[in-house]
């Protein structure tokens, strides 16, 4: 067990709070080794019938995964992979767990947050949530099977999500299939009541609407194709100013990061399973995590925080569809 993760046996409940507050619940490798290794005692535990997954704190689920300590080892030499192999053994876990999983979308849930709830059995946002897969912004790519959700949501919506990092609400969540309904966030106390007594998750849904849906005709006409500079060339000539802004957002993305995660949608999109997906996900975090572009991400977001980062291609144009190809290649 790390202290930066609670378990709590409540009645039939098993909770997992998530409880790295002032860091929003990021994780660790001793964090994401506790929880898998608590999954497995739960799932053969007759007095657990249901699991429940929430970050400690107002602020939100979880911001996601410990990147700078992955860049500080790859610096110095390392491998820098433990992590990832553990967070996506894991992910796999939440998604086949053999009782049903609650997950309290409260707030932010970013990057790794997504991994620990959007393949939960139930996964409920509230009026405060901020969810996100932001990893181009730092060089990486929308992993913990992430993807497997992505390429299912409507249209190119995916596409949109994944490469530009857009924040979406819990409404938009819902409509993209990474959340099931949105509820009062104080509501919380009295789902895990129901849940802690036997019963199913009891929840009243608010009446939210997705923004993203009314979105969705500009979104499926520019994001068509596995061409990332179409793809680009076409928001920015646009003649609605969302599609325009998008645009900015996948501009100030690492142009590398973004070609292959284009390249690794397209391809989830005929992978049955999430276990795929995070097949690919681990051979391309090693690939991404070796990359100039990720050291620098990381940086220029991050450890620096300067936001000014030097990219190794100055665009999508310029980037070589043989690199892309090898970041898959065996």
């Amino acid at each position: 067990m790390s202290d930066e993760v609670e378990f709590v046996h409540e009645g039939v409940l098993g909770r997992i709070v998530l409880n790295r507050p002032r860091a929003l619940n990021a994780l660790t490798l001793g964090m994401v080794t506790a929880v898998d290794e608590q999954l497995q005692r739960w799932a053969d535990d007759d007095a657990v019938r249901t699991v429940s997954i929430e970050g400690a704190g107002e602020r939100g689920l979880c911001a996601g995964g410990d990147v700078v300590a992955v860049r500080r080892a790859v610096l110095a030499g390392e491998e820098g992979q433990e992590f990832f192999v553990t967070e996506y053994a894991m992910n796999s876990r939440f998604a086949s767990f053999p009782k049903p999983v609650v997950a309290f979308q409260d707030g932010f849930v970013l990057g790794g947050g997504v991994g620990v709830s959007a393949h939960c059995t139930v996964r409920l946002a509230t009026e405060r949530t901020k969810l996100a897969m932001p990893e181009t912004i730092i060089g990486f790519f929308p992993d913990v099977g992430a993807m497997h959700l992505l390429a299912a949501a409507p249209g190119e919506l995916g596409t949109h999500l994944a490469l530009t990092g857009a924040t979406i609400t819990g409404a938009d969540a819902v409509y993209a299939g990474m959340s099931d309904a949105v509820i009062d966030a104080d509501a919380w106390p009295r789902v895990l009541e129901a849940l802690a007594a036997g019963d199913e998750a009891r929840y009243e849904s608010r009446s939210a609407t997705s923004e993203l849906a009314d979105h969705q005709g500009w979104i499926d006409e520019c994001y068509a194709g596995d061409d990332a500079t179409a793809i680009l060339d076409r928001l920015r000539a646009h003649c609605d100013p969302a599609a325009r802004a998008a645009a900015g957002l996948i501009e100030q993305r690492s142009p590398w990061s973004v070609s292959v995660t284009l390249a690794a949608l397209r391809r989830a999109a005929s992978m049955p399973t999430v276990d795929e997906v995070l097949a690919q996900d681990l051979r391309l975090a090693r690939v991404t995590t070796h990359h100039p572009d990720f050291a620098e991400g990381v940086r220029a977001q991050l450890v620096d925080k300067d936001h000014a980062p030097r990219w190794t291609h100055a665009s999508l144009a310029d980037v070589p569809s043989g690199e892309v190809a090898a970041a898959f290649a065996d």
